[in-house]
């Protein structure tokens, strides 16, 4: 058959209108499976409600947002054999649609040794779940010994055609070793019996591992458990080769203890991310490498509004991630990521009820939209309305996937508390003469369990607007004899020979140590020894710490109070790093409300001493007060001598562990004080003892000399003049 010109011509655009079809169809295709987003699956804590899977995203990998309200996506009791489960690892398959989740089936209540099973997890939509129990001692003969079978993972294995699960198993009195075992083809069992995958070299126990394929080589990340604690790597030419060391080094970039090491891939293709539970501290480190050999830390550029327990992350698509939003995403879980260097990010506050995000500010600052910025999210949108804005309310949309968008308030709310940025405790403060300010000496707050390390400073010439001054002593780095829990400092001011020097007495390791400075913001100097490392005789409870020093206006002599559960005092020796041992004494309040926290200051011929009852992790953590005639005490104990406590109404709790400041040459008084975190706080059971900010505000007196309560605030005091 012969065309004619202008039936060629109607061909070839045909032709060319189908090429150009097919290969935007192939574009399309190819752009729904682009991944631009992540999914965080973690567990929560050692409570059995804590021990299920989460879900949180993220649109870079490094600010992750919570989904459902940081509440599971799944019921443990369902899929588990034990009611809970813990160390979730999730995989897209060799598909790219299909997804296994695997997890340790263990309730840590039970104890360590109490758990021989995992759960294994299918789903091809990343919402909807079916599981199966796999028993290793059950399941396979010869494991009457089995301890323990923790932290599986899986792996595509691309030459066997078979996925892979591996993890770790303890068996009497050995080691903790990693093992592996294919699944069966539906991923409701374990088809052969594992095998050990790595032989340390030094036989040591070997726990949470996790295998990154790179450049046909496979890395190997693991945890060594039972000898100094840290992440190292193996490496092997195939999956299941034998895996020899890369290095002797660890691989983390902290000192704090770690475990559940894990890796992902960046979606822009510029590296991964090795990241890791820092279990002792509360939080995560991420850390970026192109090597697996030299890793960045990325701390500052990470951020969650939930707190994490060993998890990985899966690179999902847009498509992926706005399903998970549908199903999971509220507006009030990425309202809560409005930020501006105005507002006092950690107070924000939410109430849902009302769409309404409350945001604290100092006195006097005003926001506009342009000062306030949201984290991007996949599948969320967060713009500004130009409707019924005034000065303290700004009006924003917030549309979440294919919802009706909603309607939220940012509000500001002026307040001068807390008065430190960030989580700080047991507040001590001087006014220094020589350099004419005011200086806070708190606990760096914030760190699991109390098991920070370093102590800052913060000066002010108003009372009101701080300035940090920086580390001013680390244990890590300063201290020989303790490197752990940097708890409670105190600061003495003293001029020796017509020069000021700065005796700064802190806690370390349940000891009191004492160091040196020519500047109240250091550097300090520690002496090198305890100065108080035993209990008083006699005492048999409590520990050695919580110092307080005191000059006594009358004599001129210094005094150093100190103790939980007892309080002790000791005249201090001219040297101010020693105490007069024949003075020591323990003068304990015989109201039996003492917990720690001694505080001591001089008005009008009385001396006063505070004290915090209760426990720290205690919304009811208040301070008490008596009066003595004498630095040493005896305590009388006035009829109503309660001086600090919660605020209900105001939201505000455990208000504790103090220190007061005279205005010099005015008898006008202040107290300085922690109270838990607002608003979170009171929501966080036992961390909110180790999550706690610091406030000011007015102590009075009444005519006969007794205090009166201050009620605390939210607003705190206002500047001095």
């Amino acid at each position: 058959m012969r065309f004619s010109t202008g039936k060629k011509y109607v061909m070839s655009r045909m032709v060319f209108f189908m090429l150009a079809l097919t290969v935007s169809f192939l574009q399309t295709a190819a752009q729904s499976k682009k991944q631009t987003a992540y999914l965080f699956v973690y567990f929560t804590g050692n409570r059995v409600e804590d021990e299920s899977i989460h879900y949180a995203l993220s649109k870079d990998g490094l600010r992750f947002f919570a989904l459902n309200n940081d509440q599971p996506v799944i019921d443990s009791k369902k899929i588990s054999s034990t009611g809970g489960v813990r160390d979730p690892h999730i995989l897209r398959g060799a598909d790219g649609k299909t997804f296994y989740m695997v997890a340790t089936d263990m309730v840590s209540a039970q104890g360590w040794n109490s758990n021989r099973a995992m759960v294994l997890l299918k789903s091809t939509d990343l919402v909807n779940w079916t599981s199966a129990v796999v028993n290793i001692q059950k399941r396979f003969a010869g494991n009457d010994s089995l301890l323990r079978v923790w932290a599986p993972q899986t792996i595509y294995d691309a030459k066997a055609k078979k996925y892979l699960v591996y993890f770790s198993m303890k068996h009497g009195k050995d080691p903790d070793k990693i093992y592996y075992a294919y699944a069966n083809d539906s991923f409701t069992d374990l088809a052969t019996e594992p095998q050990q995958l790595f032989f340390s070299p030094d036989k040591a126990a070997c726990i949470d591992g996790d295998i990154a394929e790179k450049d046909g080589k496979f890395y190997l990340f693991f945890k060594t458990e039972d000898r100094q604690p840290g992440i190292k790597i193996a490496v092997a030419d195939a999956l299941t080769g034998e895996y020899k060391m890369q290095s002797a080094d660890y691989v983390q970039q902290t000192k704090s203890p770690v475990e559940g090491a894990g890796t992902f891939k960046l979606n822009d293709g510029s590296g991964y991310i090795l990241m890791y539970d820092m279990y002792t501290s509360g939080s995560y480190q991420f850390t970026k490498t192109t090597d697996f050999k030299n890793f960045t830390v990325l701390d500052k550029a990470v951020s969650m509004n939930f707190h994490p327990r060993h998890g990985t992350v899966l690179p999902v698509t847009a498509a992926e991630a706005e399903r998970l939003m549908g199903k999971w995403g509220t507006a009030a879980s990425f309202a809560g990521s409005v930020s501006s260097p105005k507002i006092r990010t950690i107070n924000t506050s939410i109430d849902t009820a009302a769409q309404t995000i409350y945001v604290s500010v100092k006195p006097g600052t005003r926001i506009t939209a342009g000062d306030l910025s949201f984290a991007s999210f996949p599948a969320v949108s967060i713009q500004p309305s130009k409707t019924n804005v005034n000065a303290n309310t700004i009006n924003y949309t917030i549309g979440i996937a294919n919802r009706k968008p909603e309607l939220w308030k940012v509000k500001t709310v002026e307040n001068n508390n807390p008065v430190l940025n960030g989580l700080y405790a047991d507040p001590d403060i001087i006014y220094s003469e020589k350099n004419k300010k005011y200086y806070i000496y708190p606990t760096s707050d914030g760190f699991n369990n109390w098991s920070g390390t370093y102590f800052k400073t913060f000066s002010s010439t108003d009372l009101v607007n701080w300035k940090e001054e920086g580390i001013i002593l680390d244990l890590e780095k300063d201290v020989n004899w303790a490197k752990r829990n940097a708890w409670a400092p105190c600061i003495l001011e003293k001029k020796i020979n017509g020069q000021y020097k700065y005796f700064f007495y802190f806690c370390a390791a349940q000891k009191i140590g004492v160091a040196v400075a020519d500047d109240p913001a250091g550097p300090f100097v520690d002496m090198g020894k305890p100065l108080i490392d035993k209990k008083p005789e006699g005492i048999k409870g409590g520990q050695e710490i919580d110092p307080d020093v005191f000059t006594d206006p009358v004599s001129g002599k210094t005094y150093l109070y100190w103790g939980n559960s007892y309080m002790a005092v000791a005249e201090m020796n001219d040297d101010m790093i020693s105490i007069k041992q024949e003075t020591l004494k323990v003068i304990t309040p015989t109201d039996k409300t003492f917990r720690e926290g001694t505080t001591v200051f001089y008005r009008n011929g009385k001396y006063y001493f505070m004290w915090s009852e209760d426990d720290t992790r205690s919304e009811n953590y208040r301070v008490r007060y008596g009066i003595a005639d004498a630095p040493t005490g005896p305590i009388t104990i006035p009829a109503n001598n309660l001086v600090l406590a919660k605020d209900t109404a105001a939201h505000i709790y455990a208000t504790g562990h103090n220190s007061v400041i005279q205005v010099l040459g005015k008898d006008q008084w202040y107290i300085v004080y922690h109270r838990f975190n607002y608003p979170k706080g009171i929501n966080m059971g036992r961390a909110a003892g180790y999550n706690r900010e610091v406030c000011i505000d007015v102590l009075q007196f009444n005519a006969d000399g007794t205090i009166q309560q201050t009620i605390p605030t939210h607003k705190g005091i206002t500047a001095l003049q």
